[in-house]
């Protein structure tokens, strides 16, 4: 029989960062049906293929106590495709995973044995807290600094989990199918039903930070990015204030499926359970006394991931392990990065701080991203590259620092003093943080032309910062690299966007 193991691992699991290896999730949901296939390099995760079919497995479970029959023959229709599409895949490792409506339902084992009989697949069915860790897992996979709590709301339960103990988290009944979904929305009764739920578990779960995961929350952030008029469309990390949360929320569950079938971007497939999904997000906000809502695009599927890796490689940064993969695709030179950051620290080790704690993360993400441009057309370098930075699949990174790394790998490319796409830039950007962009990637230029991007070249010289002056000088016997036009028409422009004076040797 062939079978594809819920939780094995392969040989390749302890590979080094540098090694690339694949792995592929099916996640059969209370609501839906997914099969992604992740290439993995490092602490970098790239979705390859993501397929997803809408079963509903658990849309009669509160009525029946059983799976959807309907469900569970679209279920076996995408599983046995799903069987097929993963026997062309090799060196890669398979997780099946089942959650509420299958650990829930009356008619479980039979939908298992009937599963593996006809597919070969084995599933993992995982228990609400193991659900609530991986779905954790998820939210550190994507921000590895995240705090506060992480609620992952599926089509039977909502698993909520605090973020500095992910091993201590609960499954509640609380996903639109629990609640009464398909039905119209009762707002009154289903409110009632969720302060009940969530009332032992206040206390504990309170934060000022909600990480909130799943596709009906994703579609809330969609929505009001369109009322927002945001310019930046990418639900990872997307940050909505309590009070325009609460007031999206209030609306979208007033609304009636005619109604929401008129709202430009939502997903049709979800407007039987959006309303529900809105009442639930609204109630943990008041309840929990939460004052920011984060958008977690990942969730219990990269959790997986994260927990299946070495700890070294599970406890390097995201962001910077994602854009030394991101210019690696090219085949470029590898070592260039962390030998950009050693040279540029000294200075931007000396000025005010841009994000906090985050400027050192920032700084060695934008020298992995020296080459991004490298392949690019040198016409249209700068823009392609800052395009490519902005809207990465890369995580670890808020939206405002992802316009900083784009504006920063436009200036390591072009002099201009303005970047691309200048309502996302000064949306997300203060004037000081875009001229502290404007600084790095010019740094970063002037490091990759003073060596013509030679790392051991690189390391004979030296830039730092002797009071108000930018001083560029070289060892002994390697003086003669800071000769040229080019060489010192970069330095000037470092000079002039830290507003100092340059000094030469």
């Amino acid at each position: 029989m062939w079978r594809l193991g819920a939780s094995r691992q392969t040989p390749g699991l302890d590979a080094t960062p540098a090694e690339i290896r694949h792995a592929a999730v099916i996640d059969i949901g209370s609501n839906s049906i997914r099969l992604v296939v992740y290439r993995l390099e490092g602490r970098a995760i790239w979705t390859v293929y993501n397929e997803k079919a809408q079963a509903g497995l658990g849309r009669d479970l509160q009525t029946t106590g059983r799976l959807s029959p309907e469900g569970v023959e679209t279920a076996m229709a995408v599983l046995r495709r799903f069987r097929v599409l993963l026997q062309g895949w090799s060196s890669r490792e398979t997780f099946v995973v089942a959650t509420a409506a299958v650990r829930e339902a009356r008619d479980s084992r039979a939908f298992l044995r009937a599963v593996e009989d006809e597919t070969g697949i084995s599933v993992r069915v995982l228990s609400g807290e193991e659900e609530a860790r991986y779905g954790a897992l998820g939210v550190i996979a994507g921000q590895a600094d995240a705090s506060g709590v992480a609620g992952d709301l599926g089509g039977s339960s909502l698993e909520l989990v605090r973020l500095d103990d992910v091993g201590q988290g609960v499954s509640l009944p609380l996903g639109p199918f629990a609640l009464g979904a398909p039905r119209p929305l009762d707002q009154d009764r289903v409110r009632r039903s969720i302060s009940r739920a969530l009332k032992p578990h206040t206390e504990r779960m309170s934060t000022r930070e909600f990480h909130a995961v799943g596709g009906a929350w994703r579609n809330l952030a969609l929505l009001h990015m369109e009322l927002e008029d945001y310019p930046l469309h990418i639900a990872h990390q997307y940050e909505i204030k309590r009070m325009d949360l609460l007031d999206l929320c209030r609306f979208v569950a007033r609304q009636s499926r005619t109604s929401l079938e008129g709202i430009q971007g939502l997903s049709r497939k979800r407007f039987d359970t959006l309303p529900y999904a809105a009442v639930v997000l609204s109630e943990i906000v008041q309840a929990l006394e939460v004052q920011r809502v984060v958008i977690s695009a990942y969730g219990l599927r990269e959790g997986l991931l994260l927990d299946s890796m070495p700890t070294a490689i599970r406890e390097q940064d995201p962001l910077v392990s994602g854009c030394e993969a991101l210019v690696a695709q090219g085949g470029l030179i590898s070592d260039l990065g962390p030998a950009l950051e050693d040279f540029i620290r000294p200075v931007f080790d000396s000025l005010p701080p841009a994000f906090g704690l985050r400027d050192a993360v920032l700084t060695a993400a934008a020298c992995r991203l020296a080459d991004l441009g490298a392949r690019l057309h040198p016409d249209h370098r700068a823009d392609l590259a800052f395009e490519k930075a902005l809207r990465a699949p890369v995580a670890g990174m808020t939206h405002p620092e992802r316009a900083y790394l784009a504006c920063a790998v436009f200036a390591r490319h072009d002099s201009a003093p303005n970047p691309p796409e200048p309502e996302v830039v000064n949306r997300l950007l203060s004037p000081e943080r875009r001229a502290r962009a404007r600084a790095l990637g010019s740094a970063i230029r002037l490091a990759c032309d003073l060596a013509g991007r030679n790392v051991e070249v690189l390391r004979h010289a030296a830039l730092d910062l002797e009071g108000d002056r930018l001083r560029l000088a070289a060892e002994p016997g390697w003086e003669d690299m800071l000769l040229g036009e080019q060489t010192a028409k970069r330095a000037l422009t470092l000079a002039q966007a830290l507003k100092i004076r340059l000094q030469l040797g």
